[in-house]
C-alpha cells in the first residue's frame, strides 16, 4: 500500500552575501568620515594664540636673567651647601607669583602657580613671605614694580631716603599678598618613594587649579639629590619576593625622571632643581685661582677642563640628560659690605648653555641683588 506523498513547500536558506558594492560604499563612507575629523579643528584661533602666547620665553629676576626660559626646560642648580640656592628658588618663586599689575602698579610677574618640592626639609616659609612683602613695599614705593631694574646704588639710596619717612605710612596691599600666597603650592617629602607618590598625584592636583582658572608655570625641587645616600644602600632591598627589580639608586631616578617627563608633556612647566654637592670640587674655588691655573696649563688641557663640570657629578645618567640647563654657584672670597653689616658674596656661573659672563651677587633682607 502506497503511503500518500505530502506536498510540503520547500525554503532554501542562504547565506546573507553583502554585494561588493555595498562594501566599496561603505569603505567610502569611513575613508570620508575618517578625512573629514582630519580635517575638523581641535581648536579655535584664539584658544591656539592664547597657547602659543602663553608658552613664550620669559625672563626671571636677577641671577637666572642671562638665558630665557620656556616650558619645558629643566635648570640644574648646583653648589655646596650653603651658597643661597634656596634663596634664588624664593626670588624665582614671588616672581611667578606676583601679578604683571594690580591697581595700577607694576609688578612684573608671571602671575602662576609654583608647585614647590621640599626634599632637602629646610625650607623657611617665614623667608618666603617675608621677601614678598618687601617686594609688594618696594613695587609701592617706586611706583612702577620694576625696583629690580634699578642699579644697586640707586636702590639703596631710594631705600635709605624714604625708609625713615614712608616706612609708617606705606602698607602692602593684603589682598595681593593673600592671592600671592594662595599660588604657592608646597610639598614636604622624606624619601623617594614620597616623591614617586608626589609626582603620581600632581596631575590630578594641577588639574584641579587649572579648572579653577590658575595655570601652573614652575615645578621647583629642593634638592633632588637628598636621597642620595638612602637610595644608595637600599640597592639589596627587594620590593617583592617574586620581583627581581630592586630598589636601585637607577632604577629611582629613572622612575622620577619619567613621571616629571609625563607632567612636561602634558602641562606648561619649567622645572629648577637645585643640587647640593656631595664630594669637593675638582678645580680650586676662588675664580682668580682658577684663572691662573688654566693660564699655565697647556691650550689642549685648558679646552678639555672647560668642557667638564667643575664637580664631580653623583646623579644617573637619566637625570643628567634630563637637563637642560646647568649653572654652577660657588662662595666668593670677596664680602660686599651693606652699611655696617657685611655679607658674604656668591660667583654664578652658567655652564649649560656655557656663558662666559660670571655674575655676582649677595642675598640680604630683599633677596638676592647682583653686585658685579
Amino acid at each position: 500500500m502506497n503511503k500518500p506523498i505530502l506536498n510540503l513547500p520547500i525554503t532554501t536558506v542562504s547565506s546573507p552575501r553583502p554585494s561588493r558594492r555595498r562594501e566599496n560604499k561603505v569603505s567610502c563612507a569611513m575613508r570620508e568620515h575618517d578625512a573629514r575629523d582630519w580635517i575638523r579643528c581641535d581648536e579655535t584661533a584664539k584658544q591656539m594664540l592664547s597657547r602659543v602666547l602663553g608658552d613664550r620665553a620669559f625672563l626671571l629676576l636677577p641671577p637666572l636673567h642671562r638665558v630665557p626660559l620656556r616650558a619645558g626646560n629643566v635648570i640644574e642648580i648646583t653648589g655646596s651647601s650653603p651658597t643661597a640656592k634656596t634663596q634664588i628658588l624664593i626670588q624665582s618663586a614671588i616672581t611667578c607669583i606676583l601679578p604683571k599689575t594690580w591697581n595700577g602698579v607694576r609688578y612684573g610677574g608671571l602671575e602662576k602657580l609654583v608647585l614647590f618640592l621640599d626634599l632637602d626639609c629646610r625650607f623657611d616659609v617665614v623667608r618666603l613671605s617675608d621677601v614678598l612683602k618687601h617686594r609688594l613695599l618696594e613695587a609701592n614705593r617706586i611706583g612702577n614694580g620694576a625696583w629690580w631694574q634699578l642699579e644697586e646704588s640707586d636702590v639703596k639710596n631710594c631705600r635709605a631716603a624714604q625708609d625713615d619717612k614712608s616706612k609708617s605710612k606705606i602698607v602692602y596691599d593684603e589682598e595681593l599678598y593673600v592671592s600671592c600666597m594662595k599660588r604657592f603650592l608646597y610639598l614636604r617629602c622624606y624619601d623617594s618613594l614620597e616623591l614617586l607618590s608626589s609626582l603620581k598625584t600632581l596631575h590630578y592636583r594641577i588639574r584641579l587649579l587649572e579648572a579653577c582658572g590658575s595655570q601652573v608655570g614652575v615645578l621647583m625641587i629642593d634638592s633632588i639629590g637628598a636621597f642620595h645616600w638612602t637610595d644608595r644602600l637600599s640597592s639589596s632591598l627587594a620590593l617583592d619576593k617574586n620581583n627581581r627589580k630592586s630598589l636601585s639608586l637607577t632604577n629611582v631616578v629613572e622612575t622620577i625622571v619619567q613621571e616629571m617627563k609625563k607632567l612636561m608633556q602634558v602641562h606648561s612647566l619649567v622645572i629648577i632643581a637645585t643640587k647640593a654637592t656631595i664630594y669637593e670640587e675638582k678645580y680650586p674655588t676662588n675664580e682668580n685661582n682658577r684663572k691662573l691655573s688654566s693660564n699655565s696649563d697647556l691650550s689642549g688641557n685648558a679646552s678639555s677642563k672647560a668642557q667638564q663640570p667643575p664637580f664631580r657629578e653623583f646623579m644617573p645618567s637619566s637625570w643628567q640628560a634630563f637637563v637642560t640647563h646647568k649653572i654652577f654657584i660657588r662662595k666668593s672670597g670677596d664680602h660686599q659690605s651693606s652699611g655696617q653689616q657685611s655679607l658674604s658674596a656668591y660667583s654664578l656661573e652658567w655652564l649649560q648653555p656655557q656663558l662666559s659672563s660670571i655674575d655676582r651677587f649677595i642675598v640680604d633682607d630683599s633677596g638676592v641683588v647682583i653686585v658685579s
